[in-house]
C-alpha cells in the first residue's frame, strides 16, 4: 500500500480488446495488483468491478490515481469501445489524464531491439507492426501464413510470449507518457467491422 506521502505516480490500466478483462495498478515501478480474467463476453459488466477490486486490494481509491491507461486495440471492436469509453469517463470525472496504448506497444514492452508484434485477427490473419523493421513500421493486416520478412523475434500471435501481462505493460507505458499531455484515447481499428450497421446510428466517440 502506498504511503500518504508517496509522490510516485499511481497508474490504473485496463484492457478488454481481446477475450479477457485485464487490469493492473502500478505505483512507481512496482505492480501493486494485477489480474487477467479470460472471458469472451461480459467485459462491460465486469471491468469497473475488477478495477474497484484491485484498488481495494492495494488500499487506495480512485481519488488517489495519477493517470489511467487503456488498451485501444486492434482487436475486438466491442471490447475496445468498452475500455476506451470507461477510460474517458473516469478521466473526465476524476480530472486526470487517460493514455491510449496500442496492442503493439504493449506487446513490445520489455523487449529491446528489432522485433515484430502480432495480434490475432482471426480468419488466419494477424495485425502486425514491426519495430526497427522499416518495411512493416506501419500497422497492417496480413495472412498469418505469409508474413513479410523482418528482423528479430515475432512477439504475440503464437510467436514469443510478451514479457508481461497486457495491463501491466499498458500501465508502465502510461507512466512514461501521461505527463506529456496525450490526446484522448481513441480506438485503433485496422479493418471494418463484421456486423451490419444498426438502423439507428451508433454513438460517436468524439476526438
Amino acid at each position: 500500500m502506498p504511503e500518504q506521502s508517496d509522490t510516485r505516480p499511481l497508474i490504473l490500466a485496463f484492457d478488454t480488446s481481446a477475450a479477457h478483462c485485464a487490469a493492473a495498478l502500478l505505483s512507481g515501478d512496482r505492480v501493486l495488483a494485477s489480474r487477467v480474467e479470460p472471458m469472451a463476453k461480459g467485459q462491460a459488466e465486469r471491468l469497473l468491478v475488477l478495477c474497484e477490486e484491485l484498488l481495494a486490494e492495494a488500499g487506495v481509491t480512485y481519488g488517489d490515481l495519477t493517470a489511467l491507461g487503456v488498451g485501444i486495440g486492434p482487436g475486438n471492436f466491442t471490447g475496445i469501445r468498452i475500455a476506451v469509453s470507461a477510460a474517458r469517463g473516469l478521466a473526465l470525472g476524476l480530472g486526470i489524464p487517460a493514455v491510449g496504448v496500442d496492442a503493439f506497444d504493449a506487446l513490445r514492452e520489455g523487449h529491446d531491439g528489432p522485433c515484430a508484434c502480432a495480434v490475432d485477427a482471426r480468419r488466419d490473419q494477424v495485425f502486425l507492426q514491426g519495430f526497427d523493421n522499416a518495411a512493416i513500421s506501419t500497422p497492417g493486416l496480413y495472412d498469418a501464413a505469409a508474413l513479410p520478412a523482418f528482423t528479430g523475434p515475432l512477439i504475440g500471435a503464437d510467436g514469443k510470449p510478451p514479457a508481461m501481462p497486457v495491463a501491466e505493460a499498458i500501465a508502465r507505458i502510461t507512466a512514461r507518457r501521461f505527463a506529456s499531455n496525450p490526446p484522448r484515447p481513441a480506438p485503433l481499428y485496422l479493418r471494418p467491422a463484421d456486423a451490419a450497421p444498426a438502423r439507428d446510428a451508433p454513438p460517436v466517440l468524439l476526438p
